[in-house]
């Protein structure tokens, strides 16, 4: 398939939707449809918008931390 600028265009991909729009995937940016989404998905995580969670049980050492402040 072409578009109207002779470029192809991007087939869709069987599975999940993509994890921003919620449109199908498409092959080239998988698992996202386009760029656009892809760079969302980037700034998010550049941004610090996605984060794991850490909880500080145990110093290095195995001793328990000392609280601060």
């Amino acid at each position: 398939m072409n578009d109207t600028h002779g470029r192809d265009t991007p087939k869709p991909v069987a599975g999940k939707p993509c994890p921003i729009c919620g449109k199908p995937q498409v092959e080239k940016y998988r698992p996202f449809c386009s760029k656009r989404c892809a760079d969302v998905d980037l700034n998010r995580w550049l941004s610090g918008a996605y984060a794991i969670p850490v909880v500080a049980d145990e110093d290095e050492d195995g001793d328990t931390p000392e609280p601060r402040g």
